[in-house]
């Protein structure tokens, strides 16, 4: 039986309005002349790139940016990226973007650091050192990417996501601006936020440390659910509860981007180390088949998993509700519980996540094969409070079709 827990987040997290103007510093305490900078042509067009480039700049840091960016970046682009970086002599990684944009740099940075190709590295606990410096900063509020030890890319050749995780994949820095944040469209918005809700959840959820069901000889990052994770993921809850409708209404809110961008860093904080669960395994096989976005595709399957593990989380649940909002006096705790899901489904609606598989162009046959390439997903299975079966998976892809 496990007695303790261990809690892993980046080097240094630098938040606040005007965070980037630090980032000349950061590059000189790193000692990184040369700064090989992954985003993509949205963020160049947006101008965020020229704000992040400005500090590095006047600090006389050489910067090559790759800016072949691409959501849910398939390993023949992590590929590329790498032989980039390799020909620049980059000293230092820098992502810039959403989870996809720095997933990407993670891999570059490993890649750098270790030799091999990025497949190489797919799975638990395969990086076997320190990588090269990697400073992280996001301009979206949903994944998490820059404080977790994970890069999750895409096999095209199986249809599939997949996952690297390792502790030694969280930056060295994370740089949280929530100004950057502000130019993200609406959908955008909404995608990566119910992506943050669905980490903080998960976490929230996920079976108790103590009895976390490794199987020996096993390492992994995540360790099941325990007070530190607890701690962060209810806050993060409450956060994108009090914020995301009002981030995806009016984008230029600064009090709802600082809060959305904090309650994405918290839950990123909280499941990095917990671990994530069915959600996440359900969406790696629709991801790569439908390629929806990773927070779309979480969100639409989010209430259908909550009310399979309801039975499990009863008083999770019911907390849940109260930390969105919700008005529970007077409920049992278990229709209490149930307000959480009707909750998650409001949000859903309101913010236009996808109601149902077939919205994204599943079809029923394709439930079966989702089913089984998830149930292959041990690393997060084991993470979901209620143990699973592949019939399982097909009833909760079932319910959601």
């Amino acid at each position: 039986m496990r007695t303790t827990f261990t809690f892993h987040t980046a080097g240094q997290l630098i938040f606040g309005r005007d965070a980037v103007d630090q980032l000349g510093e950061i590059a000189q305490r790193l000692s990184a002349s040369r700064i090989f900078l992954v985003t993509d042509t949205h963020l160049v067009r947006a101008g965020i790139l020229e704000r992040v480039q400005s500090p590095l700049a006047s600090a006389k840091a050489a910067v090559d940016v790759f800016d072949g960016g691409l959501p849910e970046p398939p390993l023949s682009l992590a590929a590329d990226c790498v032989a980039r970086a390799r020909a620049f002599g980059a000293q230092a990684v820098l992502g810039l973007g959403g989870g996809s944009n720095m997933d990407l740099a993670k891999i570059t940075a490993t890649v750098l650091a270790h030799g091999g190709s990025p497949r190489d590295y797919i799975g638990d606990d395969q990086i076997k050192g320190p990588i090269l410096p990697l400073i992280c900063v996001p301009t979206t509020a949903g994944t998490g990417s820059e404080v977790s030890g994970a890069s999750v890319l895409t096999d095209t050749e199986r249809a599939m996501k997949v996952g690297i995780l390792s502790n030694y994949l969280r930056p060295r820095v994370a740089v949280v601006d929530p100004l950057l944040t502000v130019s993200c469209p609406p959908k955008v918005t909404a995608d990566s936020g119910i992506d943050a809700l669905t980490h903080a959840i998960e976490a929230y959820t996920a079976v108790d440390n103590e009895v976390f069901p490794l199987p020996a000889g096993e390492r992994t990052i995540y360790q099941g659910r325990h007070p530190l994770g607890d701690m962060l993921a209810e806050r993060a809850i409450q956060l994108v509860g009090a914020h995301l409708r009002q981030a995806v209404a009016n984008g230029k809110d600064l009090a709802a981007r600082d809060g959305m961008a904090l309650g994405a860093t918290l839950a990123g904080m909280a499941f990095s180390n917990v671990g994530v669960a069915v959600v996440h395994a359900l969406e790696y096989p629709l991801g790569g088949a439908t390629h929806c976005s990773h927070g779309a595709g979480n969100g639409l399957l989010l209430p259908f998993v909550m009310r399979f593990n309801l039975p499990a989380r009863v008083s999770r649940f019911a907390r849940i509700a109260e930390l969105l909002g919700e008005n529970i006096s007077g409920l049992s705790e278990q229709a209490a519980a149930e307000r959480a899901i009707s909750a998650v489904e409001r949000l859903k609606s309101d913010i236009g996540i996808p109601a149902r598989l077939r919205d994204l162009g599943v079809t029923y046959d394709q439930i079966n094969l989702f089913a089984e390439k998830a149930f292959a997903v041990k690393r997060i299975l084991r993470v979901n409070p209620r143990p699973v079966t592949v019939r399982d998976l097909e009833s909760i892809l079932e319910s959601a079709y």
